[in-house]
């Protein structure tokens, strides 16, 4: 039978007589006025926001960060500095000089003009053994990976250099070149070099083999492989080969500097004068900027790079980039 215009609208939910409610509140459209979901209202949310941060509170926020890094080191500073002052002032070691006095020292090198070409000279000679160490390490590591037999042959080699401590690599610099640049770059060479070999083998190592073979089954073989696959996915590893490759650097020109008669003198230099003076505030002035470079360069280059490149990869939060 065919339905008529009193058919029962219970039997039909979509449709409505005029004047029915169901009890369900009107949708909103994107233009009304109550709207917050719709890509209008996001916008104007969104803007309504960016306009309550101020500049003034961009910068109390950008303070908190740098308040938040820096407090860490700061407060170990202060603990370390405490307690020396306190050894001093119980007088723990009778030839233990006060934070002061070493403070003092270090400013009179700086005055009298000692200082400033002593650093420089061993920074240039850091930096430039660095990037030496780094253009050879760097590659002899890759190639290792690729040929199994040279790594057999050379890489125990390697490891036994690299447990040399650079005392010992020293004297053989100076018999073999002089007391010269060369022997002094030599030591940094021998100091560096095995120990970014070995960390960009074995970050190379640590590749999942499915993505290697991934790349070769697209034709990303060769060098284009090693380009474009193999070196991203060993990124993260290679800079912690560069990080370890510039401390035992640092070290073993510290080292060089101490032992070496170079005619351009270094930190080294001024911490033999201290131990041949007999003042312990000079050799204490040495060793605190030898430190304050490594910690320098460790918190202001290679720290922000590696978690730069972990984040990337999702292996370390943003908080405080």
């Amino acid at each position: 039978m065919p339905a008529t215009d009193t058919e029962d609208p219970r039997r039909h939910p979509g449709h409505e007589p005029p004047g029915h409610s169901t009890g369900r509140a009107p949708e909103r459209t994107a233009d009304g006025p109550g709207n917050t979901g719709g890509p209008s209202g996001t916008g104007e949310m969104a803007s309504g926001l960016d306009a309550l941060e101020s500049p003034a509170s961009a910068t109390a926020a950008t303070s908190r960060r740098i308040l938040a890094k820096a407090a860490p080191p700061l407060a170990a500073a202060a603990l370390v500095l405490a307690l020396w002052q306190t050894a001093h002032t119980l007088t723990w070691s009778a030839t233990l000089p006060a934070p002061a006095a070493v403070w003092g020292e270090l400013a009179g090198t700086w005055a009298d003009g000692t200082l400033p070409p002593a650093l420089g000279h061993s920074l240039l000679r850091c930096l430039t053994g660095f990037a030496a160490s780094a253009a050879l390490g760097v590659p002899l590591g890759l190639l290792l990976t690729r040929v199994a037999p040279l790594r057999t042959v050379v890489g125990p080699i390697l490891s036994a250099v690299q447990s040399l401590p650079a005392a010992a690599l020293v004297p053989v610099a100076v018999i073999a070149l002089g007391n010269s640049e060369a022997a002094v770059y030599t030591v940094v060479l021998l100091g560096a070099v095995p120990s970014i070999t070995a960390g960009v083998t074995a970050a190379v190592d640590r590749i999942p083999p499915l993505l290697l073979r991934a790349g070769r089954s697209m034709g990303a073989g060769g060098l284009p492989g090693t380009v474009h696959i193999l070196l991203p996915a060993a990124l993260p590893g290679l800079v912690t080969a560069l990080r370890q490759g510039w401390t035992f650097g640092w070290r073993a020109l510290m080292t060089a500097e101490l032992i070496t008669a170079t005619p351009l003198p270094g930190i080294g230099r001024i911490l033999d004068a201290g131990r041949q003076d007999g003042e312990l505030s000079l050799v204490l002035a040495s060793v605190m900027l030898i430190l304050a470079v490594g910690v320098a360069v460790e918190t202001t280059l290679f720290s922000p790079v590696e978690r730069r490149v972990l984040h990337n990869r999702g292996l370390a939060p943003t908080t405080g980039q």
